[in-house]
């Protein structure tokens, strides 16, 4: 029974019911939690729910992905139930000019949650990898449908070195975290996204009023570091990351001049040894 959800009891499936249960409520961000066995991109599957009107709120988790995306189209692959892969469906009422910060925020309260329940040292890279060390331990992609916008998060958790994509991921039991259950993991991000984007839409998108900007510095890795950033056209940016602005968007030094840079994938240089 390969697809038997007991054939490997430390990773145990997640609940729907529970799920519901935890994080469904009046006057609450969730309208509803989905879990599948398996789907090809709980994004792609949102995202035609946008389209055919699904409601604010609605959260999709696979216990594995089969054609699962990172950044700039690359494949994001996990063993089935050794990490957490979900995606949920915003309908933003602030101003489509500030939907750019959506994905930091959701990065923002998943390290958040993350950092208070697993007990590990959790930085962002920006846009929105999640980052212990030089490692990364999830990635955030963020999608906009009409006048929606699907965020999906891929969080390592259970996955051991040999199970990993790349040599520079890393998961939460290989960092020796406090927790490794997905059940409390998940209720953590979600209960985090909700309050981040409550405080957020009643600022009516103001990343400062709401003091969010603020915080995803504070939990920022890539501010103050030498960067090298490959841009869209195969064009690569070299230079000193020296803020995020007022729209999300990462500030640059090189050359004597300021760039901003709406999308990139960012690469942190390591200083050269004295």
């Amino acid at each position: 029974m390969p697809d038997s959800p007991f054939t490997d009891l430390d990773r145990p499936p997640l609940s729907e019911a529970a799920l519901n249960r935890a994080l469904v409520r009046p006057g609450g961000l969730w309208s509803g939690v989905t879990v599948v066995e398996r789907t090809g991109s709980t994004n792609a599957d949102l995202a035609q729910a946008a389209r055919d009107g699904a409601r604010q709120g609605t959260v999709l988790i696979a216990e594995v992905q089969s054609a699962g995306r990172g950044r700039l189209g690359r494949a994001w692959t996990a063993p089935p139930r050794s990490g957490l892969a979900l995606s949920v469906l915003l309908r933003p009422d602030p101003p489509p000019a500030r939907h750019g910060w959506l994905p930091l925020l959701v990065g923002l309260a998943a390290a958040s949650a993350v950092r208070r329940i697993a007990e590990v040292d959790v930085r962002l890279k920006w846009p929105n990898d999640l980052l212990i060390g030089e490692r990364k331990l999830a990635g955030v992609l963020a999608e906009r449908i009409d006048g929606a916008v699907v965020v999906g998060i891929g969080l390592n958790v259970s996955a051991r070195p040999e199970e990993l994509p790349v040599e520079t991921a890393t998961s939460l039991a290989i960092e020796g975290a406090a927790c490794v259950d997905r059940d409390p993991l998940v209720r953590a991000v979600l209960r985090e996204i909700e309050a981040h984007y409550r405080d957020w839409s009643e600022a009516r998108g103001d990343a400062d009023a709401c003091g969010l900007r603020a915080a995803y510095l504070a939990a920022g890795a890539t501010v103050g570091r030498e960067v090298r950033v490959e841009l869209p056209g195969e064009r690569v940016l070299a230079g000193r990351a020296t803020g995020v602005d007022a729209s999300g968007h990462l500030l640059v030094e090189s050359g004597g001049e300021e760039h901003v840079l709406s999308a990139g994938d960012v690469v942190h240089v390591r200083p050269r040894a004295s």
